[in-house]
């Protein structure tokens, strides 16, 4: 698992300098009406660390059922759902051995399969890819709103070297 996971720490440590940046009472604010608001990316972006431990702790996922997630519109309440997503990851990850990992896992909508593989790739895909593919978005967002960026593999614009 350590091998699969390797990176999941530091992406973990940047996305939460992230959400700590995040500007209090801007949530309605989106860079394009097809974009989704900033407090509606900056909640998706805490509860990714939910999903891994879902992965890993259910056979399947019926997103159909999943009651929505209200926007939160503080960092306070960012942190407070991403560490806690975070705590139930590392906890699942410990209590997961290989075997585990090779098993099916299915996300759907009704009867309708969004993805159905083994844990271990939806970790992968699901988790951390997708953790860092909206952490940029919202990099991004927070830019525009002349927030200060915090470095992520090194640093930033905004950070002296």
């Amino acid at each position: 698992m350590q091998h699969l996971l390797i990176d999941l720490d530091r992406e973990i440590a940047s996305t939460r300098r992230l959400l700590e940046r995040y500007p209090a009472g801007k949530g309605t604010w989106q860079p394009h009406e097809k974009s989704r608001t900033l407090s509606l990316l900056a909640t998706h972006v805490a509860n990714i660390p939910q999903h891994g431990a879902n992965i890993l702790t259910t056979s399947e996922m019926d997103v159909s059922r999943r009651q929505p997630q209200p926007p939160r519109d503080a960092a306070e309440e960012l942190l407070e759902t991403f560490d806690a997503g975070v705590a139930r990851l590392k906890s699942a990850i410990a209590e997961t051995d290989d075997a585990k990992l090779e098993e099916t896992w299915t996300m759907r909508a009704g009867d309708r399969v969004l993805a159905s593989a083994p844990r271990a790739l939806l970790m992968r895909l699901m988790v951390v890819n997708h953790l860092v593919h909206h952490r940029a978005q919202l990099g991004v967002y927070l830019r525009l709103l002349n927030v200060p960026i915090p470095g992520m593999y090194g640093p930033s614009a905004d950070e002296p070297v």
